[in-house]
């Protein structure tokens, strides 16, 4: 769950890059689901543009933060989901379902995550959910080229379902998630 104030007092001091990313993520989560122009985003947190703009040069750069900040509250909900089965394969089933859980919880940061118009630039701690996954992968299949084929394919599974439900071609159902990411077949011996 996304935690974000919602209080609409003016931000006067602390912060202001995590007040601006807080109000970029509420408006993510509100009525309208997308990110705010960076006016919007003064006005939300009470500052003139110029002090936004010293923090977020362009729309482009505040998406890309924000898009950021959803790639570490993916991971970590991965990491909280792996943890609570005891890691394994059935850890790993479980980051897929998170992955799932995550973009029909965050449509909107979902989608900004992975619609960036080119990725994300990689910086291995930028980006905790494919720091999970490799580690997953490599630790389930040994060979570092299976592991490789073996996140390649997780992911796209996860992927390619979440955006299925997001998009309404199949329904957004619970059950459905555990049955499409159920390892137990691939890894029958792995705790």
């Amino acid at each position: 769950m996304i935690t974000v104030s919602t209080s609409n007092e003016a931000y006067h001091h602390g912060n202001l890059r995590d007040a601006l990313l807080a109000a970029g993520l509420s408006a993510l989560e509100g009525a309208e689901g997308k990110a705010p122009s960076l006016r919007e985003l003064a006005r939300a947190v009470g500052v003139s543009p110029t002090a936004v703009y010293r923090h977020f040069p362009d729309k482009h750069a505040l998406d890309k933060a924000l898009a950021l900040e959803g790639l570490q509250l993916l991971g970590q909900e991965q990491a909280e989901a792996a943890a609570k089965v005891g890691g394994g394969s059935a850890g790993f089933a479980e980051t897929g379902r998170a992955y799932v859980r995550f973009a029909l919880a965050h449509p909107a940061l979902f989608r900004l995550i992975f619609t960036q118009g080119q990725p994300i630039e990689h910086d291995e701690h930028a980006d905790p959910a494919r720091e999970l996954l490799t580690a997953n992968t490599r630790a389930l299949a040994g060979d570092p080229e299976k592991a490789e084929t073996l996140a390649l394919q997780a992911w796209s599974i996860a992927h390619g379902l979440a955006m299925l439900m997001l998009d309404g071609r199949i329904p957004a159902d619970d059950a459905l998630i555990e049955r499409m990411l159920d390892t137990r077949s691939l890894f029958p011996q792995s705790g």
